[in-house]
């Protein structure tokens, strides 16, 4: 969330974060509820004053009159309190509307043409043959079964059978052994149900309530990792001296993909629920990009041992998302399907999501609380990894060799077929 402060500061720099992300925000009438709500603060307190003093002038038992006027005052503070309290209800709650500019380094751009790769890795696999995609190899060795999860759940849900399914949880185990035995992560198995302030801390909510599976109870099903394990501290002043904190949480996420029709409507790509591995850091704000680095630094070695070929491009302004204060995205190629496929976005957000949280560091004792910079990257989603393998490592006879790494968890198996 932008400080209120930093609003009534410089208003343009603002509204210029929420252009450069193609956004719409109130910043207008934030500022005249504001305003108005000051101005009624102001006159509580000049009545307020006035109150003491009548009480003060009054000797023994009060007057028609005194009782009259202090009466006035009363019901005139009641009034402009509630007044006053409503006006700031719904500035509060704009402000959640608006955007968290992006950070000076970031590419100024409006949509995905104007990301900028930054690196690559590895070489596209070649074949001597025609590649297929991810779900013809699925749907030939009986691994994907997409009818029968239709006929269960509807449409973009898949069932996974025998080595399929061995295959996306061994890509999970060894997602989270790798981040806490290498990348010193602490793993952690958050709920999967939220209350509505966790979805409003991770900056879910109110921005992306259209996209969240809600409980008639109240509760959100959790969109991603991120939102239960960012929101662990919050309400907290953390311990300076502890900081980082680096949490890996693998989890079950469900999305509507309401702002999504027509997209990946083929295959095991934008499903309604999926498996992620999802790693979260807590910083310093002066640690804040370098950790981001280190990061997306983690999901690339991630690919490196699975020997899959990606890029990372910097994401410009327009591409970048809501609250994010600089993101990168990394793409594995799917020769398949001939395209760069998504499979990590690693953002910094600043304090954006701490102010949401209120969530504090102390550097030393006595000091005065800051705002810790939060970050998250996907390390990685199980189930579009595991359409990079099958596409990847596919062979002319319509098998899979099993990446290396993953063998141990395969029970030894070296090729699906």
């Amino acid at each position: 969330m932008i400080p209120l402060q930093r609003l009534r500061d410089d208003p343009e720099a603002v509204r210029e974060g929420a252009r450069l992300k193609g956004e719409e925000a109130p910043i207008d009438e934030i500022l005249e509820l504001d305003v108005r709500s000051r101005r009624l603060r102001t006159d509580v307190e000049t009545m307020r004053a006035e109150q003491r003093r009548a009480s003060a002038d009054m000797r023994g038992a009060p007057t028609p009159e005194q009782r009259s006027t202090l009466g006035d005052l009363k019901q005139r503070i009641q009034v402009a309190e509630t007044e006053m309290t409503a006006l700031e209800a719904r500035r509060d709650d704009l402000l959640l509307y608006v955007p968290n500019p992006p950070h000076p380094s970031v590419p100024e751009g409006r949509d995905e043409t104007d990301n900028v790769v930054v690196r690559t890795w590895g070489t596209p696999a070649e074949f001597d043959f025609e590649p297929r995609t991810h779900y013809e190899i699925g749907e030939a060795l009986g691994i994907f079964d997409f009818e029968r999860a239709a006929k269960i759940s509807g449409a973009r849900f898949a069932v996974l059978r025998g080595d399929g399914a061995r295959l996306q949880r061994a890509l999970s185990t060894f997602f989270l052994d790798v981040a806490t035995t290498e990348h010193g992560y602490t793993e952690v198995a958050p709920p999967y149900l939220v209350r509505r302030s966790a979805m409003v801390g991770a900056a879910q909510l109110p921005k992306f309530e259209d996209d969240a599976y809600k409980t008639d109870d109240g509760l959100f099903l959790i969109p991603t990792a991120e939102v239960p394990v960012t929101n662990l501290y919050r309400d907290e002043i953390l311990d300076g001296t502890l900081l980082p904190i680096a949490h890996v949480a693998l989890t079950p996420c469900w999305r509507r993909e309401a702002g999504a029709a027509g997209k990946d409507t083929r295959g095991y790509i934008r499903m309604h629920q999926f498996d992620k591995v999802e790693m979260v850091r807590f910083t310093t704000p002066d640690g804040s990009l370098d950790e981001l680095e280190l990061l997306t630094g983690h999901a690339e070695a991630l690919l490196q041992r699975l020997g899959l070929a990606y890029r990372v491009l910097l994401m410009c302004s327009g591409d970048m998302g809501f609250a994010q204060w600089k993101k990168y995205d990394v793409e594995a190629w799917v020769p398949g399907m001939q395209r760069w496929l998504e499979v990590s976005s690693c953002s910094t957000f600043g304090d954006f999501q701490a102010r949401r949280a209120q969530i504090r560091y102390r550097a030393a004792p006595g000091d005065r609380p800051q705002y810790v910079h939060t970050l998250n990257g996907s390390g990685l989603p199980a189930g579009r990894i595991l359409d990079a393998v099958l596409e990847t490592f596919q062979q002319a006879d319509g098998s899979v060799l099993v990446p290396s790494v993953l063998q141990p968890y395969m029970g030894g198996l070296q090729r699906l077929g």
